[in-house]
């Protein structure tokens, strides 16, 4: 398989930091704001991007953590025994504005799956999509609201972010399946 790096660590700070600056714009402020990583490593992206908000606006915003594993369609498809993270979400979301934080955005299944597990949480005023690489592809009508970098790919390509806190290092690569 034939791989590419795409973004490199500081061009996913870079992009992290774009995104920080857009959730602020767009809701006018940090009022009512908090951000949910998707499992696994929308979690360690949300958390970067409370500290930049947090840089830049001095104001700490809740995040939480939420595991989709029971609200995927495609569970009975998975191992007998599928692996549970866990969602831990302190706070109330209920009129809130949640920004839900991914690593890729893909068919938008994930992000389905997602807004399904906030609502049995609760009811946020908002729910916006923040996303590191957005790589077509859409089955749903789902799009990201944030997005680091556009990455148009074909069936025959993958995919793989990597973050220093879930894989000890750092990069987006695009692989390419031979054949």
């Amino acid at each position: 398989m034939e791989s590419k790096i795409i973004l490199d660590s500081a061009a996913i700070d870079r992009a992290l930091t774009r995104i920080s600056y857009e959730i602020i714009e767009k809701n006018k402020g940090c009022d009512d704001l908090c951000l949910v990583g998707i499992q696994r490593r929308g979690v360690p992206l949300a958390n970067r991007i409370a500290n930049k908000i947090f840089d830049n606006e001095g104001v700490k915003i809740d995040v939480g953590t939420l595991d989709i594993t029971f609200y995927r369609d495609d569970l009975s498809l998975l191992d007998g025994h599928p692996v549970l993270n866990g969602t831990d979400i302190s706070f109330m979301i209920h009129h809130k504005k949640i920004v839900l934080v991914d690593d890729v955005l893909y068919t938008g299944r994930t992000c389905r799956a997602a807004i399904d597990a906030l609502m049995d949480i609760g009811r946020p005023n908002k729910i916006q999509l923040a996303v590191l690489i957005d790589r077509g592809h859409r089955e749903l009508p789902i799009h990201a609201d944030y997005v680091g970098k556009n990455l148009p790919t074909s069936s025959k390509e993958i995919v793989k972010v990597k973050l220093s806190e879930v894989d000890e290092e750092e990069k987006v690569v695009l692989m390419v399946k031979n054949g």
